[in-house]
């Protein structure tokens, strides 16, 4: 038995998909071992007679436009943002855009790979400083005051914020740490020193760095001289603040915050996006492992798998923060778990923790405008068997008027997403052989949950809805996914894309046409039409156009491109587009037994369908990000955990990524360009 099955005996326990048992330890508390949080008696196929209107109707309705931006990708600010705070305005194509590059063959190399005539580069790197006073990072004698002023643990969600054309502020989260490698002699939290769970503490949450492009290239790197005035760490000891319905209400206070207005840091920030008026919208995900004691007695509790013991948390931050034993403060873990807003230029504010737009494993918070101005932002839960997510401010967006538009996501109506087949149920029997009709669609409702004060939920109030949001959507028979993570819509076509990484829980009885595959370990991609292309209609047609894996394998499906051609994806996690409307796809947990990565797909055209891998990460690293720039010179990704394999441990690192020699790996962020100048993709 290795070093780590000996420390941690939750290590050994068989895992389904491409992660190491490590990653699932520490990134979600080892999720997949546990049972199905989501219980509910919901169908898991809807009858084509319960649905008025059929995918061709909404499709009918509906047309093909552009819509602006300023950076395309993750997150990304559109066009409509205010200029004179963001810098610079850009377009969009018309979604003919060529990709020409050669693509990389599946590898499982240490070291990013990008095609030929194409280079990489990191830009900042774990424990690169932050602060101007940071000091240079030391592996071997990092402290919690050094981790405060430097760049954070694993790097996921990126989005630039440009100040020019060649300097921008680039900000990144801070998903998760994993302990096992960042310290020498690692034996689980209950035996850590406390400065090893401080430091664990300020390594997470995000960064806002300052930084400029390199000569006339697509290439850029952290300024580290000068004042720097914008840079920052966010951890999760940060001061924030909620706003919106259940700001103050009960569920929320705790010994140290009577008010239950003044939450303290955020956790396990996964995706994200940013608003029309210049802010980052970070996603609290898998918050539960970080706290004990949890009563196994509420349903309420059990829905979101909070530790029910100290043994069972790897981290123990209650050895430290008494806040996260829940047997003394029970609504601590009730303040985590939400959509965070984060001003990048004003270094000096407040974080705030929107209330309005539910509570659960956030994965993505991305926004768009509907037909009438008003802001919708599109979220997921990224667990097996959860929903999808959409919340409609009440109020409209106004161009410039900053004061105005920083309470649109106080109030508004939150819904979840119920989607229904086209197809006769004995079309769907989870062979992967698609439907007479040749495509795997139908149709789909948001249902409302709350608005404002106001429940939709029999027998929940609306500070209860949004506080158990998992509850509440169980309740109006949402539809159970295969772990819905990003969301993103397109700037060019106006569909919404949806990442559903893997769920090898389904089985063949749980399938239905929008999660057709049992066992699913590769994921797939989903496709939202909504009516009259208004994203503040409440019915949509729904399409796969992805179903991922080995493209010899026979359940697997690009949009009906011919498969000798495409290049193998498994378990789509982060999207981003770029002005040509391109579908770019990042990887976590290749279940085909190669190093994650970056993909693209066109959605138009004679080539819908036809991936290409554009980038591979090192060994035991997962692929995030990913950002593409407006000028499309450039695409930077989030190389997270490299090294994070089973048995690794500093004393025999399994990377030695991104510094190569006796170095310790460092999640990182990438960017990569063309030596010639060219836009990404050509």
């Amino acid at each position: 038995m290795s070093n780590l099955g000996r420390l941690l005996p939750l290590l050994s326990t068989p895992h389904k998909s491409g992660r190491s048992a490590l990653t699932c330890q520490f990134r979600c508390g080892n999720a997949c071992a546990h049972e199905v949080a989501n219980t509910s008696d919901n169908t898991y196929f809807g009858d084509i007679a319960a649905q008025a209107l059929s995918r061709r109707g909404v499709l009918r309705a509906g047309g093909v436009g552009a819509l602006g931006a300023l950076v395309v990708g993750a997150g990304a600010v559109p066009a409509f943002a205010d200029p004179e705070a963001l810098g610079q305005q850009g377009e969009y194509g018309h979604g003919r855009g060529s990709l020409t590059f050669s693509p990389v063959a599946p590898n499982t190399l240490d070291a990013v790979t990008v095609p030929e005539g194409y280079a990489s580069a990191v830009v900042v790197r774990w424990g690169d400083p932050v602060l101007p006073d940071a000091p240079a990072f030391d592996f071997d004698n990092q402290t919690a005051d050094a981790q405060n002023k430097q760049f954070g643990y694993n790097c996921d969600f990126v989005t630039m914020f440009p100040m020019g054309r060649d300097r921008a502020l680039l900000w990144v989260n801070h998903e998760y740490t994993d302990e096992n490698l960042m310290f020498r002699g690692y034996s689980g939290g209950a035996t850590a020193t406390e400065e090893q769970i401080k430091i664990a503490l300020a390594a997470h949450g995000g960064s806002v760095v300052e930084i400029e492009r390199v000569r006339d290239t697509g290439q850029w790197e952290l300024v580290t001289r000068g004042r720097r005035r914008y840079n920052r760490r966010i951890t999760a000891q940060t001061p924030m603040r909620f706003s919106g319905p259940v700001a103050g209400d009960d569920l929320l206070k705790t010994a140290a915050d009577a008010d239950g207005t003044k939450p303290i840091g955020m956790l396990n920030n996964c995706a994200g996006g940013t608003t029309p008026w210049g802010t980052v919208l970070t996603a609290e995900e898998n918050f539960d492992q970080y706290f004990v004691n949890g009563d196994k007695n509420d349903p309420k509790i059990a829905r979101y798998t909070i530790p029910t013991s100290a043994a069972s948390s790897s981290r123990r931050f209650d050895r430290v923060e008494e806040r996260f034993d829940l047997a003394k403060h029970p609504h601590e873990a009730n303040r985590f778990g939400w959509i965070v807003e984060i001003d990048p230029f004003d270094p000096d504010s407040t974080p705030v923790k929107r209330t309005a737009l539910g509570r659960f494993k956030h994965e993505a918070a991305n926004t768009t405008l509907t037909k009438d101005g008003r802001l919708a932002v599109y979220m997921g839960d990224d667990s097996r068997f959860e929903y999808i997510y959409k919340f409609v401010s009440k109020q409209r967006y106004i161009p410039g008027y900053d004061r105005h538009n920083r309470t649109l996501l106080d109030e508004g109506t939150l819904y979840v997403a119920k989607f229904t087949g086209d197809s006769p149920a004995t079309e769907i029997d989870g062979s992967g052989k698609l439907p007479a009709d040749g495509v795997f669609d139908g149709s789909g409702q948001w249902i409302p949950l709350v608005s404002g004060t106001k429940s939709f939920v029999d027998g929940m109030t609306a500070a209860e809805v949004l506080v158990f949001t998992r509850v509440a959507a169980d309740k109006v028979g949402a539809t159970k996914m295969d772990r819905p993570e990003d969301i993103e819509r397109n700037p060019v076509n106006k569909a919404v894309y949806v990442a559903l990484t893997n769920n090898t829980n389904r089985t063949a009885a749980q399938v239905d046409e929008a999660n057709p595959r049992p066992s699913n370990k590769h994921g797939h991609v989903l496709e939202i039409v909504e009516r009259r292309d208004d994203a503040g209609s409440t019915a949509f047609a729904w399409s796969i156009p992805l179903v991922c894996g080995d493209p010899k394998d026979a359940t697997t499906y690009f949009a009906g491109f011919d498969k000798t051609k495409v290049s193998p994806i498994s378990c789509p996690d982060n999207l981003a587009f770029d002005k040509d409307g391109n579908l770019w796809i990042s990887t976590d947990g290749n279940a085909l037994k190669a190093n994650d990565g970056l993909f693209v797909m066109p959605v138009q055209g004679r080539e819908r369908g036809y991936v290409r891998q554009f980038l591979t990460v090192p060994v035991g690293a997962e692929t995030c990000g990913p950002l593409v720039t407006q000028d499309q010179r450039s695409v930077f990704v989030a190389v997270q955990h490299p090294g994070e394999l089973d048995g690794a441990t500093p004393e025999a690192p399994a990377s030695r990524w991104p510094d190569g020699g006796a170095s310790q790996p460092r999640p990182s962020v990438a960017v990569t360009w063309h030596t010639r100048g060219k836009k990404i993709g050509s």
